[in-house]
């Protein structure tokens, strides 16, 4: 290859200095996406059963090998049990995920050392259908938690779309805490408790 470029370079054709150009380009151009697909094939998936509740973003799903996993649900932020709307938001959670076999699709661990992923459920209506509701993405679509921007870039594209919608919906038809005029979101509630 060295030859050939040192030669196409030298008998002024520009040909090969081009070609060799626009693949230099195309690698920069992939490499993200390379990195992008590596991190989602990188993913993993915690299969369990939902054993506690805590609030409207956090869970512990129980695995085959009877040990107890701290889940934060990607993407969203429930008011606090405290906050307006927040034992409501856990009640929610519990009737949707409560003893109930969940996936945990997941790639890091946030600083309390709680698995951060998207959890997927079954629909409660649909008994042979397979885990496709999205936990986080329905507690926004009931105007029960807030869509996470601050932490949008761990989320897929696709999926933070869907959560910014879900949160512009929810507000526009005033759902759950967006019936208060103006509610607290729970980084600043809990800024304030500090």
């Amino acid at each position: 290859m060295t030859e050939a470029l040192a030669k196409g370079i030298c008998d002024g054709s520009g040909l090969l200095a081009n070609r060799v150009g626009v693949v230099v380009r195309l690698r920069y151009l992939l490499l993200p996406l390379i990195l992008l697909a590596s991190a989602v094939a990188g993913a993993e998936t915690l299969t369990g059963t939902v054993v506690a509740v805590a609030d409207g973003d956090t869970v512990t799903v129980l695995d085959a090998n009877h040990q107890q996993h701290k889940i934060r649900l990607a993407g969203i932020d429930a008011p606090e049990k405290a906050q307006p709307f927040g034992q409501r938001s856990k009640q929610t959670m519990s009737a949707l995920l409560f003893g109930k076999q969940v996936d945990v699709r997941w790639v890091k661990r946030d600083r309390y050392r709680r698995i951060v992923g998207k959890v997927m459920v079954q629909p409660a209506d649909c008994r042979t259908c397979p885990k496709t509701l999205d936990a986080g993405l329905a507690q926004i679509t009931m105007g029960l938690a807030w869509w996470y921007k601050k932490y949008a870039k761990d989320q897929a594209a696709e999926d933070a779309g869907r959560y910014e919608f879900a949160e512009h919906e929810a507000r526009a038809k005033s759902a759950g805490l967006w019936a208060d005029r103006q509610p607290t979101p729970p980084w600043a509630w809990r800024k304030s408790k500090r």
